[in-house]
């Protein structure tokens, strides 16, 4: 076998331990990425636009534990290193696009929260982002005016400089507001007044509750809405952007959650939000910003309650004629992800092996051989080429490697032959998989 990259120990366990509960871990996706290359290839494409100016949406559609989420942390890291501000959060009954009780504001309060950059990728940017953005727009006020850090003019000079920001997106919904919330927190900046930098801080999370509150904390008289959230995400694209990143990248999974809406009036005004979304990045109503949503193919397909029962969505999101499985449009506006092949699967097997026995310190408990034996019992299951999902099966591979470590006398071929691992095999896998699997087993 090649020589492996060995993983740091810190992430080794969150990995490992991630995968084993069924989560995608938010670091180390790289030594475990496997195939998905034509999707990346695809969504990078379109940060390439997004850092030119433009705008992106993409559906992400996949069956629960195909991978999904994974592909979305995937890009996640992606555009990070590409100098990219993310925002993510996962839908729930309490956080939708729309909702009578704050639950698209909600949504908006998670985005921020979870603002995210390469140098601080766990979240909680905003505070970072803006502190780094006054400094520099000081700074080019200082080489181009010759004043002293400590000179008054200074102030005056740099408030020129804000305006001027605040000024290119002024054709944009909120942009007085906005421009008047960064001079206040620049003014606290110089002042050293934590506690106004604190407030207009909590103004940009969406914190306030009234506007009569907002008013006397900071003489502005907008909050951020229920209905405006997504407005003031488009002024934040166009703001770190002129901060000096490449631009925003916000996703949001687990649309099913407006799927399960019983309501059918709310499910449509949360499905009348996404198509505002839609339609400005399309028809460049927004700028350095691109949009990724995570949802199942029932969410999305079902005429009753899903995505397709609102025509305009169905209508723009359909697929054409000539996509089929094995060979999609992957420019289109959903992404299909196809299963991940036995192949594919055997290669993601031996990453996490390798890991597992660089984080114990131990020799790695399968030979290449015996991890094709475990993939041709996986994949050999009655119904596997339909229902069989990655995070089953490396759950079950984990599960696997945590007990031949803990027990030196279990045996893997035993195992496997244990009803628990064998009662549903398939007694006639089709030549085709077992020709998928002749290379792996010579």
């Amino acid at each position: 076998m090649d020589e492996h990259k060995k993983v740091p120990k810190r992430i080794a366990q969150t990995v490992l331990n991630s995968l084993k509960g069924g989560v995608v871990p938010r670091i180390g996706l790289p030594y475990v990425t496997v195939g998905r290359k034509n999707e990346i290839e695809a969504l990078l494409h379109d940060v390439d636009i997004i850092s030119e100016g433009g705008a992106s949406f993409r559906f992400i559609v996949g069956r629960y534990g195909s991978g999904k989420s994974f592909l979305l942390q995937t890009i996640r890291n992606y555009v990070m290193d590409r100098g990219f501000i993310v925002a993510d959060a996962d839908l729930s009954p309490e956080r939708r696009l729309q909702g009578t009780r704050g639950q698209g504001l909600a949504t908006y309060r998670e985005l921020i929260s979870n603002l995210s950059t390469k140098t601080r990728p766990e979240g909680g940017a905003l505070t970072l982002v803006l502190d780094r953005w006054i400094s520099a727009v000081q700074s080019e006020a200082m080489g181009e005016t010759g004043l002293g850090p400590d000179d008054p003019a200074l102030a005056a000079a740099t408030d020129r400089k804000i305006y001027a920001v605040t000024a290119s997106v002024s054709e944009m919904v909120h942009c007085f507001e906005f421009g008047r919330l960064l001079s206040a927190y620049y003014r606290a900046y110089v002042e050293g007044d934590d506690e106004t930098k604190a407030k207009v801080v909590r103004w940009f999370r969406g914190e306030y509750a009234l506007k009569s509150e907002a008013k006397e904390a900071l003489g502005v008289n907008m909050i951020v809405t229920d209905d405006d959230w997504y407005d003031y995400l488009k002024l934040f694209a166009t703001f770190f952007r002129l901060a000096g990143y490449a631009g925003m990248m916000i996703m949001v999974d687990e649309l099913v959650n407006i799927y399960k809406i019983p309501n059918s009036i709310t499910r449509q005004y949360n499905y009348e939000k996404m198509l505002t979304m839609y339609n400005d990045t399309l028809q460049g109503k927004a700028k350095y910003l691109g949009i990724l949503m995570g949802a199942t193919p029932q969410a999305l397909e079902d005429r009753r309650r899903g995505i397709y029962s609102y025509e305009a969505l169905r209508s723009r999101l359909s697929e054409g004629r000539f996509s089929r499985p094995g060979a999609r449009d992957l420019l289109a506006p959903v992404i299909r992800l196809e299963p991940l092949t036995a192949e594919e699967m055997l290669v993601l097997c031996e990453k996490l092996a390798d890991m597992h026995a660089d984080l114990y310190g131990c020799r790695r408990p399968v030979t290449t051989e015996e991890l094709a034996a475990f993939i041709r019992v996986e994949y050999g299951r009655i119904g596997a080429d339909r229902n069989i999902t990655p995070r089953e099966v490396i759950r079950d591979f984990i599960e696997l490697l945590d007990l031949l470590y803990q027990h030196e006398d279990m045996d893997l071929a035993a195992l496997l032959a244990s009803d628990e691992f064998s009662y549903a095999a398939s007694e006639a896998v089709s030549d085709e998989t077992d020709a998928a699997y002749a290379e792996f087993t010579i």
